[in-house]
């Protein structure tokens, strides 16, 4: 094993235990001794020095490239052991070093930002969608979800955070809806359908928006919901009365807080609500984590309260209410990453075994910032007057009772329908459009 790896590895691993087999075939033991147990075998030994020199970067490189395997537990199980175990005190010159250089960055970056919105959004959301539908719920739910009560299923969970969204909007019947970020469309049909609104759903993302507006018109839908390729900074529309927005706010940047929030009040009625569901962590972040940026969420952020605070009152709009989700998101992604490695083989056969190594990393390195970094879901509701929603938050319980009670008459979600190991195309959709392949909710196979 690399001099350089040994020495990292021996000042961290003080709890538990970590075995790591090199490349010359030698294996060393660092820890007490003790559960848990994590063992590693390195196939060259450049990897060595790379994750020695970039951890943060290079660790989930060298996994997704194959060439460090994890031979007892998982990749999961391996950053979990580091996390408890890692000091300030533990970090050598290189890694404080690369540190530094990257907060030079995030602050350059920060200074003289440019707009990649479109090209970031289909990096990761234009990807097949055939691999969504491998872990995701029924109604392609990309979002935390809400496991109220406890141990309900993955489905259930995202059915109950449509739920608990809806009864914070305080929505009436015939009011307009704006959804800002509207994925594959779940959220949106479900306002619609359970209260009576009309949505406008808007999005970058090119084959989101496809499965968006086929799903509406297999529900005969179109009239009341309808799905746009729109950047929200250029839209123009009489303001609406419900503006919600789930999971993209981590893509807007904090260099845009103001902008943002001066849209969403020039398109917010004067008695107007909106619903923000976001992810955040505890504190500032001097810069993103590089293997996201790189490979994952290019130009996404996750912000802090003491960021988005700020820009909602200077923006002259008022929080109304603010819940924390502490742990949903940490059962959400392991829900996520237990489905997709359950399928990794079609998921190899959508794209390659490093895209799957990848994507478990992904996967994995999320959950433990919600089960072991404080990361956590906040959901604000704002207005632009005080007194436009109750005074009391009695109302939520009593309209997710009304929601629950009215969701047993809606009609089933579509079923995703393939034939003969193909994808169906849809009617409303020419041929020429599904390049590349999408899979899309459809019809109920016949039995």
């Amino acid at each position: 094993m690399a001099l350089s790896l040994r020495r990292i590895l021996q000042r961290i691993i003080r709890r538990g235990t970590l075995e790591v087999t090199g490349a010359d075939g030698q294996t060393e033991r660092m820890g007490d001794g003790s559960d848990p147990t994590v063992a590693l075998r390195f196939l060259d030994d450049q990897a060595e020095e790379e994750v020695a020199r970039d951890a943060q970067l290079k660790l989930g490189e060298v996994y997704m490239q194959g060439r460090m395997l994890v031979e007892k537990g998982d990749i999961y199980d391996l950053l979990t052991l580091i996390k408890d175990n890692t000091l300030v005190t533990d970090l050598n010159f290189s890694m404080l070093w690369r540190g530094l250089v990257r907060i030079a960055e995030a602050r350059l970056r920060g200074l003289f930002p440019v707009n990649h919105n479109r090209r970031n959004v289909a990096h990761h959301y234009d990807l097949s969608a055939k691999l969504f539908d491998l872990f995701l719920d029924e109604d392609w739910q990309y979002s935390c979800a809400y496991f109220n009560p406890p141990g309900i299923s993955l489905d259930e969970a995202q059915l109950a955070k449509k739920r608990h969204i809806a009864a914070k909007l305080c929505l009436e019947e015939g009011q307009r809806v704006l959804e800002i970020g509207s994925g594959w469309g779940g959220m949106g049909l479900y306002l619609s359908e359970l209260c009576g609104v009309d949505v406008t759903g808007i999005t970058l993302s090119e084959e989101q928006l496809k499965v968006s507006r086929d799903r509406a018109a297999r529900r005969g839908m179109e009239d009341f919901v309808r799905f746009n390729l729109q950047d929200y900074r250029t839209m123009t529309a009489k303001p609406f009365d419900r503006i919600v927005s789930v999971g993209m706010f981590e893509h807007v940047g904090r260099a845009n807080y103001r902008n943002f929030f001066g849209k969403v009040k020039e398109l917010l009625a004067d008695d107007g609500v909106m619903v923000l569901h976001s992810i955040g962590q505890p504190y500032p972040a001097l810069y993103n984590n590089p293997f996201f940026e790189k490979y994952i969420f290019p130009g996404g952020y996750i912000p802090s309260l003491a960021e988005v605070l700020p820009a909602i009152e200077k923006s002259g709009l008022l929080v109304a209410d603010c819940e924390i989700l502490p742990m949903h998101y940490a059962h959400t992604l392991r829900h996520w990453r237990q489905r997709f490695m359950a399928r990794r083989q079609e998921a190899a056969r959508l794209y390659d075994e490093a895209f799957v190594r990848m994507w478990e990393f992904y996967l994995a390195g999320s959950e433990m910032a919600f089960s072991h970094e404080d990361f956590f879901i906040f959901q604000l509701q704002i207005t632009k007057k005080r007194m436009a929603v109750p005074g009391n938050r009695d109302y939520i319980l009593e309209r997710e009772a009304e929601l629950k009670a009215k969701e047993a008459m809606r009609p089933p979600l579509e079923k995703v329908i393939f034939r003969d190991g193909q994808e169906e195309p849809p009617a409303s959709l020419p041929e020429e459009e599904l390049d590349p392949p999408v899979l899309r909710p459809g019809r109920q196979a016949a039995e």
